[in-house]
């Protein structure tokens, strides 16, 4: 048996068994943080873990057509009367964005070793709230540190998918904004056509290039059924729980041990600035939740420097309006992705 299956093997028990762990201790999103925090800890300690691209693509299908389950035609329209809040929310982001990366850059520049232009571009790309893999091809474009700018967008996702559940579970800021899914019944045929046409609207994403393609392929081919009315079945919670276990695989192995000792001083303030926009970002969903009368603890999540399929994650299993919270997420993932850029060479003519 190859060794690459047997440390994929190892690594699902671990999972597996921190996730059982998770439930018994009855902590926040059990299935997501037990296997993060289990195989991030492996990882650093230089176990052999190992994540398979296929089973996340998979998780991340499996993810994004039960969020898309949520759209039903009143929720959408719901959703479409916050569009100036979103549109807010993605100008919030692209600032805290370039903030986050000016600080990196007046704090750690000089110990990048390329040129000033390269330290821009490491900083600004390091710092925006987009996409890992995103960030750091448009980041080696202009010739910044692909692996300082990958490091940061590790450790971002990290920490606030690890802070934001239990501060919200310490808070109690939970099961006020309730939002059911369309269809509440598992249909095994209408399950298997579901789950059809949502993998094809991946694949269709992944051929065409575009960014999350398994995630975001699933969620709009769902989104667009349940919105018109057509609802084929429920996805049953274990298929959820695989998911989130898978999810977490994928970001905890990321932190090998040569990962943590290349550049201590750059991930530590990382997560001092991450740190830092959270509680911006917080702040900001305060005076949205004043402005819309949405609930405190949905807008949090919308608009906190997390992944998607991260932040709507916790708001399902927190009962934190979901179609709100993916809304948030995806347009500003899209806009961050069409315009940081842009943007970046306007401010950095060549």
């Amino acid at each position: 048996m190859p060794a690459s299956i047997l440390r994929t093997a190892a690594t699902l028990v671990l999972a597996l068994a921190a996730a059982l762990l998770c439930v018994w201790l009855r902590t926040p999103i059990p299935w997501m943080i037990g296997p993060l925090l289990a195989t991030s800890i492996a990882s650093i300690c230089n176990a052999p873990t190992q994540s398979w691209p296929p089973l996340r693509n998979a998780a991340q299908w499996a993810i994004g057509t039960a969020l898309g389950l949520y759209f039903t035609p009143q929720v959408t329209a719901l959703v479409a009367s916050l569009w100036w809040a979103i549109v807010l929310a993605i100008a919030w982001a692209l600032g805290v964005g370039w903030l986050f990366g000016a600080w990196l850059h007046s704090r750690h520049a000089h110990d990048m070793n390329v040129g000033p232009r390269e330290q821009r571009a490491t900083s600004y790309f390091a710092g925006a709230i987009g996409g890992a893999s995103e960030m750091t091809l448009l980041a080696e474009r202009e010739g910044a540190r692909g692996d300082l700018v990958a490091a940061a967008h590790s450790v971002r996702i990290l920490i606030v998918t690890l802070l934001v559940p239990f501060a919200f579970t310490l808070t109690g800021l939970h099961g006020s904004d309730a939002t059911l899914p369309g269809p509440r019944v598992i249909d095994p045929s209408g399950l298997a056509l579901l789950g059809a046409a949502c993998a094809a609207g991946g694949w269709l994403m992944k051929r065409t290039g575009r960014a999350n393609p398994w995630f975001m392929g699933a969620l709009a081919v769902a989104m667009v059924l349940t919105a018109s009315g057509i609802e084929l079945s429920a996805v049953p919670r274990e298929i959820s729980y695989a998911a989130q276990l898978l999810i977490g695989i994928s970001l905890g192995v990321r932190f090998q041990r040569q990962f943590v000792r290349a550049a201590p001083g750059w991930l530590l303030g990382v997560a001092a600035g991450t740190l830092g926009m959270v509680v911006l970002c917080a702040a900001f969903a305060l005076v949205l939740a004043w402005g819309t009368g949405l609930n405190l603890g949905t807008l949090i999540l919308g608009t906190s420097p997390g992944g998607i399929a991260e932040m709507a994650i916790t708001a399902r299993a927190l009962q934190l309006g979901v179609p709100v919270v993916t809304a948030f997420q995806v347009c500003r993932l899209v806009a961050v992705l069409v315009l940081v850029e842009p943007l970046y060479r306007w401010g950095n003519p060549r």
